[in-house]
C-alpha cells in the first residue's frame, strides 16, 4: 500500500490536516478538559510522529509521475537557501520563544524579543516551509509536489494560527510581543519597530546552522539517492 500516491496523501492529509485540526479551539479546548494538557500534547506528538513516519515511507515508495521538469538553473534556489534555512531552524530551537509549545511563559521575562525573534517569530517554521519551498521549485514529480507543497503549507499556514492561539492564552502580554515581531523575516526591522538583536543571535548559532547545512549537503546522496550541487 505504501507505493502509491493515495498512501503519500492518506499520510498528509493526517499529518497536515490534523496539525490544522487538533490546534483549532472547537477541537482542542474540549480534548484538553477531558484529558488534560499533557496527556494531550504527548498524544499530538504521537499522532505527528506516526503520521511523519508514514509520509516519509509512503515518499520513498510513491512512484514517479512527471508534472513539469524544472529548469537546470532551478537547481540553485535550494543551494543558496537552505544555508539559510539550517541557520533559522538551528536558531529557532536554541532560542526560548512564545510560539513554541508551552513556550508561552517566555513572554513574562524582561525581554522577550531577543536573539532571532527579531528576524521572525517563526523562526523554526520559517525554516521547514523555506525548505518545502525550495525543494518544490526544483522537483517536478507529483510525489515531490505534494510532500513539499504539504509541508509548506503546514509551516507558513500554521504561524497565524500559533499567533491566535497565543493570543488567546497570554492576552494582554501578547500585544509588545506581535507590535515588535513579524513572521516575514526582518519584516518588523524593516518597519522600524526593532532592531536586530545580531549579538543575541550569536556567531555560534550561524556556524551551528551552516554545519547542519554542510552535513545535509554532503549527506544527501545518502539519504536521497540525489547529488544536490547545482552543477551535476
Amino acid at each position: 500500500m505504501l507505493g502509491t500516491i493515495d498512501a503519500l496523501l492518506l499520510g498528509l492529509v493526517v499529518f497536515v490536516g490534523g496539525h490544522f485540526a487538533l490546534s483549532s479551539p472547537p477541537l482542542r479546548e474540549p480534548a484538553v478538559k477531558a484529558v488534560g494538557e499533557e496527556r494531550f500534547r504527548g498524544l499530538y506528538a504521537l499522532l505527528a510522529l506516526a503520521s511523519l513516519t508514514w509520509t516519509v515511507l509512503a515518499f520513498r515508495d510513491a512512484p514517479f509521475v512527471e508534472v513539469w521538469t524544472p529548469p537546470l538553473w532551478t537547481r540553485w534556489i535550494p543551494n543558496l537557501l537552505m544555508p539559510v534555512a539550517a541557520v533559522l531552524l538551528v536558531a529557532g530551537v536554541t532560542t526560548r520563544n512564545p510560539t513554541a509549545v508551552g513556550g508561552e511563559s517566555a513572554l513574562d521575562e524582561p525581554n522577550p524579543v531577543r536573539g532571532i525573534l527579531t528576524v521572525t517569530r517563526h523562526p523554526f517554521l520559517n525554516a521547514t516551509g523555506l525548505w518545502g519551498l525550495v525543494h518544490l521549485s526544483t522537483n517536478g514529480d507529483l510525489a515531490s509536489i505534494l510532500l513539499f507543497g504539504g509541508i509548506a503549507l503546514l509551516s507558513y499556514g500554521g504561524m497565524p494560527a500559533i499567533d491566535a492561539k497565543v493570543r488567546r492564552r497570554t492576552e494582554p502580554a501578547w500585544g509588545p510581543m506581535a507590535l515588535t515581531t513579524s513572521r516575514i523575516p526582518f519584516l518588523a526591522a524593516l518597519q522600524g519597530r526593532v532592531r536586530v538583536d545580531w549579538r543575541g543571535i550569536g556567531l555560534w548559532r550561524v556556524a551551528l546552522g551552516l554545519l547542519l547545512w554542510l552535513a545535509l549537503y554532503g549527506l544527501h546522496p545518502m539519504y536521497t539517492g540525489v547529488w544536490p550541487h547545482p552543477l551535476s
